[in-house]
This record gives structure tokens, C-alpha cells and sequence, in this order.
């Protein structure tokens, strides 16, 4: 296999997920080879990201209003692969973000995101009962005098 151009375009989780959906679903995977177990693994992992909620109608809409933001390409590419949820993770994703944009950008951002391309929110089950703490962790320790 010859690659003839690197750098042709960067693809999403999204479209990679597609892509392998398509290849598996076609029958282009021999059984039994490197190529079909990597293809499965890949497969299984990303199903478990955000890519699994998002589709196409959802991609353009967050492409069409993330312009305002001046993001480059490789920042939109890592909030639609691993959508922030806080402003942290924005911070982490985008150069100079606390330069870039107000606390009100940070919060119509994380909103895009959230209604575009993000992970639905699980709902939280308040009658949900903490996980009990071990005896042994909450032991004082035996005074040996």
C-alpha cells in the first residue's frame, strides 16, 4: 500500500466509524486476518465516543455555527471528536482560549456543542443510593503501644 497524499483531509470519529461500518458491512474484511480484528476493535471502541449520537444533519449544523468562533480546522475536528463539556476541556482543545473568547462565548460554545455534537446527558436518578464504603477504609488504624 502506496500513500499518495497524507495530509488529503482529516476525518471525524464520526465518518471513520461510517467507513468501517461500510467496509464490514460490505464484505471487504477477510476473516480471520489483522485487518478484520483491528477493524472490529475500532469499531467497538468508538461506538462507546460522542460519535455514536452524532449524524450528518448534526455535523453541518456545528460547522455551520461554530464559524463565528474562528476555530481552526484541527480545533473543530477535536470538539467534534471529543465534545468539551466543561470550559476546561475547551481551554485544552483551543490555543489561547482565555483570549479568544468571553465567559459568554465559553457558554454559548459549550451549549453548541452540547445540542450539536455532544453526548446526550445521561438523566440523573436522584432515588439512586451512593455505592457503600468498604468497613476497611473506614477503620481507624489499631494503636500498637
Amino acid at each position: 500500500m502506496e500513500v499518495l497524499n497524507e495530509n488529503a483531509a482529516y476525518l471525524s470519529n464520526f465518518e471513520v466509524l461510517k467507513l468501517l461500518r461500510n467496509m464490514k458491512s460490505s464484505g471487504k474484511l477477510n476473516k480471520g486476518s489483522g485487518l478484520a480484528t483491528v477493524t472490529y476493535e475500532t469499531i467497538k471502541y468508538l461506538e462507546d465516543t460522542a460519535c455514536q449520537h452524532q449524524t450528518p444533519e448534526k455535523m453541518k449544523e456545528f460547522l455551520a455555527k461554530v464559524g463565528d468562533y474562528k476555530l481552526t480546522k484541527c480545533e473543530k475536528l477535536m470538539m467534534v471528536n471529543t465534545p468539551p463539556k466543561e470550559k476546561v476541556e475547551i481551554d485544552c482543545i483551543v490555543e489561547d482560549a482565555e483570549d479568544r473568547f468571553s465567559t459568554e462565548e465559553y457558554e454559548d460554545l459549550l451549549g453548541l456543542v452540547e445540542t450539536t455534537v455532544g453526548t446526550p446527558r445521561a438523566s440523573n436518578n436522584v432515588d439512586e443510593e451512593p455505592p457503600e464504603e468498604s468497613e476497611e477504609l473506614c477503620q481507624e488504624p489499631a494503636d500498637e503501644s
